[in-house]
């Protein structure tokens, strides 16, 4: 047989219809998640007025960062004296609006 529409066949004709094929189907899922991404590393909840704080007084020496865990940061900020100053100034206005507490 012949589809009238696209021309494609969609039955044969004259010969015996084969038996339909027993599918068994095995799904055992056995996978275990080894997702190691921050294993190692678990936010820890930071107070936003002490940071906030640190950044006030003690930005320039990058003080707040310390406290914040970023050693390499805050070693940026010994040496530039806080960015400049730019860094100091943007850092107290992102605390200003984080959460408390907010997690590093």
């Amino acid at each position: 047989m012949v589809c009238t529409l696209c021309g494609r066949q969609v039955e044969q004709l004259n010969q015996p219809q084969a038996a339909q094929p027993q599918v068994v189907i095995n799904n055992t899922n056995t996978n275990t998640n080894t997702n190691m991404n921050g294993a190692f590393m678990a936010a820890k909840p930071k107070d936003k007025w002490t940071a906030l704080l640190l950044c006030f007084f003690l930005g320039f020496l990058g003080i707040h960062k310390f406290y914040e865990g970023k050693i390499g940061m805050g070693v940026l900020y010994i040496f530039t004296l806080g960015l400049f100053g730019i860094g100091v100034l943007i850092d107290f206005i992102v605390l200003l609006f984080k959460p408390n507490p907010y997690y590093v």
